[in-house]
């Protein structure tokens, strides 16, 4: 894994470039969420407001997602060998970073917005965060909870037999986040029982999903269970859906590209989805207003867009670089975000050469360590998962058919977060990602310094 003239070398050139694209565009996708959070903190002048960067970061980074992973899954066939792979993906490097903030605890408190009981230990086990309504220790992990629920319902559609239905899926979303729009308000399934429950099921579940007892049975389980969750006991509804109808619209455009499905699904999904918020009473931020929403929702695509465009050409090598770091970038900028703030200070009202050079210090530290946590964590662990996996096939197992020699799948797909609900239930910060108010969206919003603890 590395940049388009390197990557997958000495196996397949070719494939490896095609979907070096891919990789392009997770990188797009990390520095706009990074700047999305660190612009209100560090040079709040330079933050956009006509539409949303760190969304659309997340809507480029849940398309890739849509789609590649379910066609990772066909491509291998086994559903176990596909659970490994992820797990080894999404966990180690997660795992750090919880132990890193709890460890940084000593001196700069949590968020606020993290339960202090078991509910939000099960809620981090299962990465199901904002789908059963739990404050995440890094405040970009939210997103990975959307990405957990599309594996686990992808894995029950696979399963089922009905994979292929993706353009229709994608449109049943769309209707779901309008409709859910119009009538909740906010979880159902209120209190910390949603995230107790869940955890056991899931643990259970992802043991005979790796396992084989009861695989075909876990996976209806955990499908079911994922979008109970997801409509019935999440932070914001419509948004959940939402994001399940853009990661199954990013499949359909896979199908529609091997002639397997046509692109009305995708264009009546995307209608769906940028109608959603129109009339949804939990809805009032600045990024959901039909401007920036729509916009947004245009830059994405047309990002995503411009990439399968580009799939055959040589594409520039830091970009490329940048792709199979971001789950790194995507984990460690929040929590360093907030360290970093507190070593310097407020210097919203400092000169832009200050502003500046301090901005380019943390991006640089940032890429750094994701450079060394990507090598030293990410990497083995992905060989270790594909060695168990491949070890699991030779057993009898299953078959499966052999993984692209690219980081087409390894890369964690959306796992990328941004975005701003700064006034969102649940306490989320999606606009600046330091647990308070976006004093850059907000006239005598409070101080960040204070906010930070």
């Amino acid at each position: 894994m590395s940049s388009t003239s390197s990557i997958g070398a000495g196996a397949a050139p070719a494939s490896a470039a095609r979907l070096a694209w891919l990789d392009a565009l997770r990188g797009l996708g990390a520095v706009a969420v990074m700047l999305e959070h660190l612009l209100p903190w560090f040079m709040p002048s330079l933050r956009p407001y006509w539409f949303n960067l760190g969304m659309y970061g997340v809507l480029v980074f849940f398309l890739v997602s849509g789609y590649i992973i379910p066609v990772s899954l066909e491509r291998r066939g086994d559903v176990r060998a596909f659970w490994i792979s992820r797990v080894f993906r999404l966990y180690p490097i997660y795992l750090l970073v919880v132990a890193g903030v709890l460890v940084a605890a000593i001196w700069m408190p949590v968020r606020e917005q993290v339960p202090r009981d078991l509910s939000s230990v099960s809620a981090h086990a299962t990465m199901l965060l904002d789908v059963v309504h739990r404050g995440g220790l890094a405040d970009t992990m939210w997103t990975l909870s959307y990405e957990m629920v599309f594996y686990l319902v992808v894995t029950a559609l696979f399963v089922g037999g009905a994979h292929r239905a993706s353009g229709t899926i994608a449109v049943v979303f769309g209707t779901v986040a309008v409709v859910a729009g119009l009538v909740l308000t906010g979880p159902l399934l209120d209190g910390p029982w949603p995230a107790y429950v869940s955890g056991p099921v899931f643990l259970a579940g992802l043991a005979c999903l790796i396992g084989g007892r009861f695989r075909r049975s876990a996976a209806y389980v955990l499908g079911a269970m994922a979008l109970v969750l997801l409509l019935f006991s999440g932070f914001v509804p419509w948004l959940g859906a939402v994001i399940l109808a853009v990661m199954f619209a990013g499949t359909a455009i896979r199908r529609w590209e091997e002639g397997a499905g046509g692109l009305a699904p995708v264009a009546v999904t995307a209608v769906l989805v940028g109608v959603a918020p129109i009339w949804a009473p939990q809805a009032g931020w600045w990024w959901v207003q039909p401007g920036p929403w729509l916009v947004t929702m245009a830059m994405a695509g047309a990002t995503f867009a411009g990439g399968m465009a580009l799939r055959e050409r040589r594409l520039p090598r830091f970009l490329v670089w940048l792709g199979l770091v971001s789950y790194s970038v995507y984990l460690l900028h929040h929590p360093l975000l907030r360290i970093f703030h507190a070593v310097v200070g407020d210097v919203r009202a400092a000169g832009p050469a200050v502003q500046l050079s301090l901005s380019a210090v943390f991006v640089l530290a940032v890429l750094g360590l994701s450079l060394l946590t990507y090598r030293y964590v990410e990497l083995p662990m992905q060989r270790l998962g594909r060695r168990l996996a491949r070890a699991g096939r030779a057993g009898g197992a299953g078959g499966a058919a052999p993984e692209p020699p690219s980081s087409g799948d390894g890369g964690s797909g959306a796992v990328l977060g941004g975005g701003e609900p700064g006034a969102a239930p649940g306490g989320r910060d999606r606009g600046t990602a330091l647990g308070g108010r976006d004093p850059g969206a907000v006239p005598g919003g409070r101080d960040p310094g204070a906010v930070l603890g």
